[in-house]
Formats: C-alpha cells, sequence, structure tokens
C-alpha cells in the first residue's frame, strides 16, 4: 500500500514518513511543495493521503478539493493534519471529501490505528472494485450470447419472407446495413444504431401473407391487386408487435411505417412528418433505394446515380429531408461498403424505364 504525504515541514514529512514504514507492506511518498505535490496528483498512485491543513500557495482544504476531483482518486481515504480544533474548519474539511484528522504533534500510536483502520477500508474499497468489474465481465459476456441469440432468431424469423420473394436474402442484408449508416450519422442512440441493422430485416416479414399471384406478378398490379399488396405493412406491424425485445419492437415500427410518405400520402396510417417514427423515416430510404438498384420481376435495376437522383427528388414529399441530407452524407459509405452495390455492372446498367 501507498501513503502521499503532503506538509511544507519536511521534519513533519521524514517523521510521518518514518512512522508509515512501520505498518506492514506499507511504504510512502512525501512532498515538501503542495503546488508540486498538486501538479503530480494526475499520475500519482496512492492508497491514502495524509495532508497538512496549513501550508503557503496551496493548502490542505485545496489538496483535497484536487484528490477527489481526480476520478480514480475519489474513494481514497484522506487524513487531514491539523492544529485546528474549530468546529466550522472540520466541517468545511469533512464536506470537501477529508476522512479523518490527526491533531499536531502527531502521536505514534494515534497514527498508526487511523491509518491501519484507512487502509483496510481501502483494501475492501480496491476488492468490491475488483469484483465489480470481474462480475461487469461476466455480464456483458452474457449480453453477448443474448444479443446474439436475439439476433439469430430475428435473421431466421427475415428467412421466413426469402421463400416468398427471391430478392429477399440480399435486400435485406443491404438495406439493413444502410439503416445503420443513416441511424449513425443522424445521431440515434447507440443500442438503437446497433438494433436497427438486424431489426429493418423484417420490414417486410407481412409479405408471408400476400398471395403468390400478387407478389411474383411480373408487371403492374392492378388497382385492388395494390391495395391488398400493401396490407403487408400493417400484417407485419401486427406479428411482430406486443414484444419486450427492443430488436423486435423496433422491427414492428419499421414494418408498419416504412411505406409512410413525408407528406401524408403513404400507407397503411397516412402518418406525416415527425408522426411517422424515426425508424421508418431512415427504412423508407434505405428500402426504396435498394430496391431501385434491384433487378425485381416487374422492372430492371437502376444505376446507383439515377436510384439516388430519385431519393432526392422525393426529399419532402416521400422522404424525411434530414433522412435524404443524410443519405447525401453518407452516399460514398452506403455503397462503397458493398460490392453488391458498387460493381461496374450496377454503375453501368441503364435506368428502367
Amino acid at each position: 500500500m501507498q501513503a502521499l504525504i503532503v506538509d511544507d515541514n519536511a521534519t513533519n514529512v521524514a517523521l510521518l514518513q518514518c512512522l508509515i514504514a512501520r505498518i506492514d507492506n506499507c511504504q510512502s511518498i512525501g512532498f515538501t511543495d503542495a503546488v508540486e505535490a498538486l501538479n503530480r496528483l494526475p499520475e500519482l498512485d496512492f492508497d491514502i493521503a495524509l495532508v497538512d491543513f496549513v501550508m503557503p500557495e496551496v493548502d490542505g482544504l485545496q489538496l483535497v478539493k484536487a484528490i477527489r476531483a481526480i476520478p480514480r482518486h475519489a474513494h481514497v481515504p484522506i487524513v487531514m493534519i491539523t492544529t485546528a480544533e474549530a468546529r466550522d474548519v472540520r466541517i468545511e474539511t469533512l464536506t470537501a471529501g477529508a476522512n479523518d484528522f490527526l491533531a499536531k504533534p502527531i502521536d505514534p500510536v494515534d497514527l498508526r490505528a487511523r491509518v491501519v483502520n484507512l487502509l483496510a477500508l481501502r483494501k475492501a474499497q480496491q476488492a468490491l472494485e475488483q469484483r465489480a468489474v470481474h462480475l461487469q465481465v461476466e455480464v456483458d459476456k452474457a449480453l453477448r450470447v443474448l444479443v446474439a441469440r436475439e439476433e439469430e432468431i430475428v435473421w431466421r424469423l427475415s428467412r421466413a419472407t426469402e421463400g416468398r420473394d427471391p430478392e429477399t436474402g440480399g435486400h435485406i442484408r443491404r438495406m439493413g446495413l444502410t439503416c445503420r449508416i443513416l441511424a449513425e450519422e443522424l445521431g440515434l442512440g447507440p443500442e438503437t444504431c446497433r438494433a436497427i441493422p438486424v431489426a429493418a430485416q423484417m420490414h417486410d416479414i407481412g409479405k408471408v401473407g400476400i398471395p403468390d399471384y400478387i407478389l411474383f406478378k411480373p408487371g403492374p398490379l392492378t388497382p385492388d391487386e395494390r391495395v391488398i399488396m400493401q396490407t403487408h405493412a400493417a400484417l407485419g406491424e401486427e406479428i411482430l408487435s406486443g414484444s419486450d425485445a427492443l430488436l423486435v419492437r423496433i422491427g414492428a415500427e419499421i414494418a408498419g411505417s416504412h411505406h409512410e410518405h413525408w407528406n401524408g400520402r403513404g400507407y397503411p396510417r397516412g402518418l406525416a412528418g415527425e408522426a411517422i417514427p424515426i425508424t421508418g423515416r431512415i427504412a423508407a430510404v434505405a428500402d426504396v433505394f435498394d430496391a431501385l438498384i434491384s433487378d425485381r420481376p416487374y422492372k430492371r435495376a437502376w444505376t446507383l446515380e439515377a436510384a439516388r437522383d430519385h431519393v432526392v427528388s422525393e426529399r419532402g414529399r416521400q422522404f424525411d429531408p434530414a433522412c435524404v441530407d443524410a443519405f447525401l452524407r453518407r452516399f460514398d459509405d452506403i455503397v462503397g461498403r458493398d460490392t453488391d452495390f458498387a460493381g461496374p455492372e450496377r454503375m453501368g446498367r441503364p435506368t428502367a424505364a
């Protein structure tokens, strides 16, 4: 254990160091210059501090406050050494963070008893801190396992739509990655940024309820068929609703709102502006962009430039302006991190009519 001693009187420092040396497994570092001690506090390691109250330039009270201001010294026991008996001095010092007092002249027996007790307290603190670190490691490990299992379940649930739509496998993966980039750019919280790329993979889960003759139709849908197709948003939200899991809750939000339009002309509820969940607004941009650059039964893939220009053209109409702006700022990241986006055949393919 290490003791920090600060006293402007060299004789007092020497005496205290001698007394500390008599305690088993205890060493000390002494300062007669309080300013030097103050400047070196961030680099010093100590388990107890003995500080004189009356010192020039920097007094004991200031030093106590400085020690407590450093996070790793926040719980180190501090003993104030003083001749002052005034009640207000002691209250002020205790309020600043001191744990105990020693009166001058120093009584060796008194000093030993107080230091031994406070060092025992420090050892207990350190043991608790180490235990807390160990427990946090174990909790983090268990959480990673739970998150991995949760993500696997979501992934497998998303795969349920692959048999219903041959494009879904690549589409849901790329869309999820784009959602994460946009969420990060918009400053969403770390938990949402972690969850959204997985949750977004469930955006079209409601397609399990759409008849094949509509889902795989190679041409434009009739008005009645379009109405049936649009039910997949509400159906997907219904499938995922009521869960306590963050991934599934965000998935339900996205499933039910990624076809809503900023101007209120989308479906299933005709929500507008910020009434649409931010996750749904993000997913809307990611979904449309990826759908445009993908081959579908009813169209050929657009070029990246044409798809980007379309997203921009819908700024303030179909899409949240802030989401479009984030999309443009991170466009190179969105298309550059995935060879499915960036291949030369993608860049040169003509725009669909």
